[in-house]
């Protein structure tokens, strides 16, 4: 078996989870095989069941554990509310950020602490990432949209201008695909933003949104749209070293995470990916899709006969 040079994390959990459900998740986090854990709220400012210091101080806990921990902020900062909640992120002293809007780059840059940029960042062509490289990223996070040959251009044209920048790919999970000042959920239960009466509580994987024949289209995640497929690069891991990634990464969902986790450490150690892909459809509540690394429709399912690109 030939074992693929890839680093494994979790991203940050999009869905609105009750305190006691993610402390759970990320005590039995702590003994899965990963190489860092993002923790924050991303989606929404109402989604306060965790205060900053509660991630902070679960940031701490999962560092004392031996994991390498990154605070995720909220990817739309909308009011002074927001900003202050990011504030607090920044000012945790040596935790690093991943900042998904420019005001979070900015705090990171005046706090003096390493950043990843985060995938709603829409980093497109390689003099934007110099840019972002230039004000301290260590790492990102490409837009999920973008596929291989894309990708691959814009990391070899990055080679020749900037300097060494870690790579990290959405691997698995539904998509995110877009955030909104308005908040599809409570409009699904004629609720107004203000008084959503936390409706995704109940829906700790999102709402499915079908077309008028039935047919699974996307998810809605608050102000947040998904898609209702979920994504997977588990027969692509072959190769993605050669284009100069280095990290895969695991979204999290309510059930079977840590199987997900398993089955990619398997793949890096060199596990038949085929076989793997066999096991993961039966973890997701949805259809496998790759469309987008292989530059086509993003809900386009991985076929039997899947190049290992």
């Amino acid at each position: 078996m030939t074992t693929l040079n890839l680093q494994l994390t979790l991203g940050p959990v999009l869905f609105f989870w009750p305190r006691d459900t993610l402390l759970d998740f990320y005590a039995a986090a702590a003994d899965w095989p990963l190489d860092r854990i993002y923790l924050g709220e991303v989606v929404c400012s109402r989604r306060q069941q965790m205060r900053p210091q509660d991630w902070i101080s679960l940031a701490r806990d999962l560092a004392a554990a031996g994991k390498r921990v990154t605070l995720s902020c909220q990817a739309l900062l909308e009011s002074e509310s927001d900003l202050r909640r990011a504030r607090q992120l920044a000012a945790n002293g040596d935790i690093a950020l991943e900042a998904n809007d420019l005001g979070a780059i900015k705090l990171a840059r005046e706090h003096g602490l390493p950043f990843v940029a985060g995938p709603h960042l829409n980093i497109y062509n390689a003099d934007t990432l110099k840019l972002i490289r230039d004000w301290g990223a260590e790492r990102w996070v490409p837009p999920v949209e973008m596929d291989r040959a894309t990708l691959a251009e814009l990391l070899a044209r990055y080679a020749e201008i900037g300097t060494p920048i870690a790579t990290e790919l959405f691997a698995w999970g539904k998509l995110p695909l877009a955030l909104s000042a308005r908040c599809f959920t409570a409009r699904h239960y004629n609720l107004s933003k203000d008084d959503c009466q936390f409706r995704c509580l109940e829906h700790p994987d999102g709402l499915t949104m079908r077309t008028q024949d039935q047919q699974d289209f996307l998810t809605l995640n608050g102000i947040q749209t998904l898609s209702a497929s979920c994504h997977s690069l588990l027969p692509h891991l072959r190769g993605l070293s050669a284009i100069g990634v280095d990290a895969v990464r695991v979204s999290p969902q309510s059930r079977a995470t840590g199987d997900i986790v398993a089955l990619f450490r398997q793949a890096l150690d060199g596990a038949d990916p085929d076989t793997l892909l066999s096991a993961s459809s039966r973890h997701a509540d949805s259809e496998l899709v790759d469309g987008y690394w292989r530059g086509q429709a993003g809900n386009q399912a991985i076929g039997a006969s899947h190049a290992h690109s």
